[in-house]
């Protein structure tokens, strides 16, 4: 899943590894996607929850273990792309700057902006985690990463090797659920579903 609505978001500032909280909304978000997680598990499986140690996702996933109760483990692969010199600064300054990834090589792409990173890098540090999780099948797992990140946390988890993954991008919104199921008869990987939001819908007024 990717974490819930924080603060550098309300604040129109760049993300990547610049830490910042979940809102007040997005802490109740946290709660409702918890409440999702719960209905949605299997009583026979135990759970692990792992996250990207940015305090966006690690809070999240200390809520939704309160609601699971189940252990939560911190890995800094998870955590957005990072963006350098621009984190913590307006978009708008960062939009100045940007150019247009090219068709070509777009996974060693950097950008103009010292110390981010490139699309390579991101995708196999995520990829690297989760293909750590997918050898404990003891575990149904949750995964609390970033926006960007989740992308690889798909293609990993498809087996899609990170040199096809140049032009991979699932979509996602703050707080969605993004469901992965392996199939025990045929071991198809199915993506049941991306970025679900309907949890957030269930609201009190």
């Amino acid at each position: 899943m990717s974490h819930p609505h924080a603060e550098h978001t309300r604040r129109n500032l760049v993300g990547g590894w610049h830490d910042s909280h979940l809102t007040p909304s997005g802490r109740r978000d946290a709660h409702l996607v918890a409440e999702e997680l719960q209905r949605r598990r299997d009583p026979l499986r135990s759970i692990r929850i792992t996250t990207s140690d940015l305090a966006r996702c690690a809070e999240t996933a200390t809520i939704l273990a309160t609601t699971l109760h189940a252990p939560v483990f911190t890995d800094p692969r998870l955590r957005e792309i990072s963006f350098g010199e621009a984190e913590g600064r307006s978009n708008d300054w960062l939009a100045q700057r940007q150019v247009p990834a090219p068709d070509r090589d777009r996974l060693d792409h950097r950008g103009p902006i010292p110390g981010a990173e490139t699309r390579r890098e991101v995708a196999t540090r995520v990829g690297a985690c989760t293909r750590e999780l997918m050898a404990d099948i003891d575990h149904d797992h949750v995964v609390v990463t970033h926006g960007y990140a989740l992308t690889f946390v798909i293609t990993a988890w498809m087996l899609i090797p990170v040199d096809a993954a140049g032009f991979a991008s699932f979509a996602t919104t703050p707080g969605a659920i993004t469901h992965l199921r392996l199939d025990d008869y045929w071991r198809n990987r199915t993506l049941v579903s991306l970025a679900d939001t309907a949890h957030l819908n269930n609201q009190s007024p």
